[in-house]
């Protein structure tokens, strides 16, 4: 059962941007480790970069926070495949909503990048 559905669409080049101005402390604030190493391999790497914030904030989304109240860009990982994995604050907004699991899906082109996020529960009712 859909309990939530979350949209975001990015500009690469506002991500560009944001990484060539503040550097290593953006990218931490907002990405893993994991992220960050798999990002930086693709050879477009500002896309992928820009794919996965628009992740993070449409799994927030789904999650019914758009501004994350307390939950942490890096509560979120998308992983390989667009795998999500949520922990700390995020992991208790996702068990309040009733949500088990959430699914994301992206694209991107050289302008922007989008994602939509599906919040889902086990069951009906």
């Amino acid at each position: 059962m859909i309990v939530g559905i979350g949209t975001q669409v990015l500009e690469c080049a506002r991500v560009r941007k944001l990484i060539d101005r503040h550097g290593e402390a953006f990218l931490r604030r907002v990405y893993t480790d994991r992220e960050i190493g798999r990002c930086n391999a693709d050879p477009r790497t500002t896309e992928a970069f820009a794919a996965v914030w628009a992740a993070k904030d449409a799994v927030f989304r789904a999650l019914g926070s758009p501004w994350r109240r307390g939950m942490d860009w890096t509560d979120v990982e998308i992983g390989a495949g667009n795998a999500v994995a949520v922990a700390g604050a995020t992991a208790d907004r996702m068990t309040a909503k009733g949500a088990s699991r959430v699914m994301v899906t992206t694209a991107f082109c050289r302008a922007f990048a989008t994602a939509t996020g599906i919040a889902l529960a086990d069951r009906a009712g």
